[in-house]
């Protein structure tokens, strides 16, 4: 898996990630006591087992890396696939290209119950924003299917070119069964480039100010808090005003032997954003906790140093 790079030392002002109006204060010498020991030794005993792992770790203040092992691999990502969807649906309703307001009806899109809510409900047509919101918040497959027909995959791929992203694409749409004429994977990327694209969003330097803070304001509803988020113990339903001074912005991804998420951890000591990819042989409950424990003790160590 390689080994936590060296903290970087340099005279810059680092950059100011405000949260309430208030500055939040880099404690640099006591951040760079934190390690991540516990995460690599995880990861390599993962490694060790026949997984395929990626992970990336960048402290916002400097913008270099604190933990990086083999994160330039391009791996599957599954639902991280909707990061890019999404920069690029705000990008087009910024642009005058897509009205937020139209209605797309269910009926209109293929069936696909792997994920989400919007099959459950009632309402049989809903506009592109509340799609967005669902594909954000619950990983709705049937609202990303339905964004993915609105602005084309063909944009989407335009889209993740501009952004700078080589390691990174979405390839199809999401579908219950993949047969052989169906591409084996929803979505590819890097743990190198998640965590880029998730500074770019904070940072507010994806495609513009308002669409990369549109982007953030649909992942902070993300309620799936179970892999490296469930360290932060707040409310998957409500947490995008935390007592505590947290801010925090993921979005995961799930397929068979697949694991994946990325994201924004910042607390009053630092910034981070992360990504952690694994890839792993699915055979029992067992293999699968072995990999989900990993997750969380990356969000222990994330915590540990940003508090």
């Amino acid at each position: 898996m390689g080994t936590p790079p060296e903290p970087a030392r340099d005279t810059a002002a680092p950059r100011e990630l405000r949260r309430g109006g208030k500055r939040r204060v880099s404690r640099r010498a006591a951040a760079e006591k934190r390690s991540f020991t516990a995460t690599m030794k995880a990861l390599d005993t993962l490694a060790q087992s026949g997984a395929n792992v990626s992970v990336r770790v960048i402290d916002l203040d400097r913008g270099t890396p604190v933990l990086a092992g083999d994160d330039h691999v391009t791996l599957p990502v599954a639902g991280l696939g909707l990061v890019p969807l999404l920069v690029e649906v705000a990008a087009q309703i910024e642009a005058g290209g897509l009205d937020p307001l139209e209605i797309v009806d269910r009926a209109d899109v293929g069936a696909v119950a792997v994920s989400g809510v919007w099959q459950h409900l009632k309402a049989p047509a809903l506009p592109v924003v509340d799609l967005a919101v669902l594909a954000a918040s619950a990983g709705d497959a049937l609202a990303a299917n339905a964004l993915i027909g609105k602005v084309g995959l063909e944009a989407v791929r335009a889209r993740i070119e501009k952004l700078g992203l080589e390691r990174t694409a979405l390839i199809d749409a999401f579908r219950d069964e993949r047969g052989p004429d169906d591409a084996p994977q929803v979505a590819l990327s890097s743990a190198r480039e998640l965590a880029d694209l998730f500074a770019a969003l904070v940072n507010s330097t994806a495609v513009s100010p308002a669409v990369s803070a549109q982007v953030a304001e649909w992942l902070s509803l993300n309620h799936d808090l179970s892999l490296v988020a469930s360290a932060t113990g707040l409310d998957p339903f409500a947490h995008d005003d935390d007592d505590h001074g947290l801010l925090f912005v993921n979005k995961t991804g799930r397929d068979t032997g697949v694991r994946v998420e990325a994201g924004v951890l910042a607390g009053p000591r630092a910034g981070v954003a992360y990504a952690l990819i694994v890839c792993f042989d699915d055979l029992s409950i067992m293999h699968r906790s072995r990999a989900h424990d990993a997750f969380r003790t990356l969000g222990v160590e994330l915590m540990e140093y940003v508090f």
